[in-house]
């Protein structure tokens, strides 16, 4: 029994050993040109919940391509940007009512994730 018990924990133990190990691993090779990817973004999307048909999106840095696609994983909305702007109203063709992901990708390949809630207009 004593056995066993000795035999599960060091199993266990060394599962743990091994995700550190993974962990320190892919830290460890980031390069310096990657360091912008760990600056913050900064992204402002407004109005929240969204009521109408638009809503505005508001960053740091350019962007260059902006998806929104519903909760199952739908595409509603794509746009590429020729010209990266900081500032984009985003139009919804009649949206339906629920949760949505939108996901921002800038000029220097940054990608930001964000959820949105869309609520029947007033």
């Amino acid at each position: 029994m004593q056995k066993s018990l000795l035999f599960i924990f060091l199993f266990i133990f060394s599962l743990t050993l091994q995700a550190q190990k993974d962990t320190i691993n892919i830290a460890g090779s980031l390069t310096q040109k990657d360091d912008y990817r760990l600056t913050p973004v900064n992204v402002s999307i407004y109005p929240v919940p969204v009521r109408e048909n638009s809503f505005t999106i508001k960053t740091d840095r350019d962007i260059s391509f902006v998806k929104i696609t519903n909760i199952i994983g739908q595409d509603v909305f794509r746009i590429k940007c020729m010209s990266p702007q900081q500032l984009l109203k985003i139009p919804l063709d009649n949206p339906r009512r629920g949760m949505y992901i939108v996901t921002i990708i800038f000029s220097d390949g940054t990608r930001v994730v964000k959820k949105i809630m869309v609520e029947e207009s007033e």
